[in-house]
């Protein structure tokens, strides 16, 4: 099926910005290009449902991997959100003060206060605006279940020990009428510029979760793929035959991966993966699959893209939940071992860190008899 298909189509004139230096640069095997732009048609500017998947923590030793996503349905598939949204949202950490930045998670987020702050008030800002019903997450237990409550994960964060340490309020770095006032200003914006916010999520995975998976896969790239596949299947049955909206999707790239296709074939059996490109820096394909008398036509078109927070809004947005959400798991964890002994130094999990933290806990984690396997990655 996709050998055929994994020729490289001819080379595209490219629209200068960040969503077409992703998608029209060549057309996939088949499609025809227009007199008017040189282009396929279905690859000319037009309303598009934009997705962006990114993950956080995946070399750490302690704590959770977390994954996030992003849709944003904009009325023109060329439209830069950075732009449109100039007036409330920056990637520019200096302009923290007054909007709302968003950018590569380890951009925004810096272990202080400031730092802290800052990835805090755009996910709590953004999420308020995509679940439902206008309302400020009261904890992080409460942000963490909106946050997956779509993606059906029955291995989640609800069976760890330090799960009621999420139980905190929020936002833990500043004001709630001031947070309620930036929300505010951010839904007129994303009004005038006419871009729905249709998804937010994150996927949090425990240590007990990731070793189970590491055990049946026995290769960590493998485990972390299938979480992200998880994403893009529901991206794909949520918004994928809308043609009205076509679905691009953008993956951050981790590791010198750059083939996809039969990784693809396997996660959507019934559909045709077309092949567009596949370099070092970016891949990108085509996932199709035909009406039938059950449910209507889906398409997708998939990139994956080294540090594609950089060019895509919706990949930098997934960046800072993925974070955010590790970040309230390690406060948790590290919350919940100081009531056990305040002398006890946190961890950010991180490999050498998590090593020093390890020797350190050694009596409390003997006294609270916590197996290795549900704390400690065995990859």
């Amino acid at each position: 099926m996709s050998a055929g298909a994994r020729r490289p189509g001819r080379a595209r004139r490219r629209a200068d910005d960040a969503t077409a230096a992703l998608f029209g640069a060549e057309a996939p095997e088949g499609a025809e290009a227009t007199e008017e732009s040189g282009e396929p048609a279905d690859l000319r500017a037009g309303s598009a449902l934009v997705a962006g998947i990114d993950e956080a923590g995946l070399g750490p030793l302690l704590g959770p991997l977390t994954l996030g996503a992003c849709a944003l349905r904009v009325p023109a598939r060329t439209l830069d959100p950075w732009r449109a949204l100039a007036g409330v949202v920056s990637p520019r950490i200096e302009d923290d003060d007054e909007q709302l930045v968003v950018a590569d998670s380890k951009v925004v987020f810096t272990r202080n206060a400031r730092g802290a702050r800052r990835l805090e008030r755009t996910v709590l800002a953004f999420a308020t605006l995509a679940g439902g019903p206008r309302a400020v997450a009261t904890s992080g237990r409460a942000l963490l279940r909106q946050l997956e409550a779509d993606l059906g994960a029955p291995d989640g964060i609800e069976d760890e020990f330090w799960v009621s340490e999420l139980d905190a309020a929020l936002p833990r770095h500043g004001a709630r009428d001031e947070l309620e006032a930036t929300v505010d200003r951010l839904a007129r914006a994303l009004a005038e510029a006419r871009i729905e916010l249709a998804w937010l999520a994150a996927r949090t995975v425990p240590v007990r979760a990731l070793n189970a998976s590491f055990a049946a896969t026995d290769n960590k790239s493998r485990s972390h793929w299938l979480e992200t596949r998880r994403l893009l299947e529901h991206l794909w049955l949520r918004f994928g035959a809308d043609p009205e909206a076509p679905l691009e999707v953008v993956v951050d790239r981790q590791g010198g991966r750059m083939h996809y296709a039969a990784a693809l074939e396997e996660a959507f059996p019934r559909a045709r993966v077309v092949t567009v490109r596949e370099t070092t820096p970016l891949s990108q394909y085509v996932v199709e699959e035909a009406a039938t008398s059950r449910h209507s036509a889906r398409r997708m078109r998939l990139a994956f893209r080294e540090k594609a927070e950089r060019a895509s809004f919706a990949v930098a947005l997934a960046s800072c939940c993925a974070k955010h959400a590790r970040e309230l798991s390690m406060d948790a964890f590290n919350a919940w071992f100081a009531r056990l002994d305040p002398t006890l130094t946190p961890t950010a999990g991180y490999v050498e860190d998590g090593r020093r933290w390890l020797v350190d806990a050694e009596a409390v984690l003997a006294r609270a008899g916590i197996e290795r396997a549900a704390l400690v990655r065995s990859r």
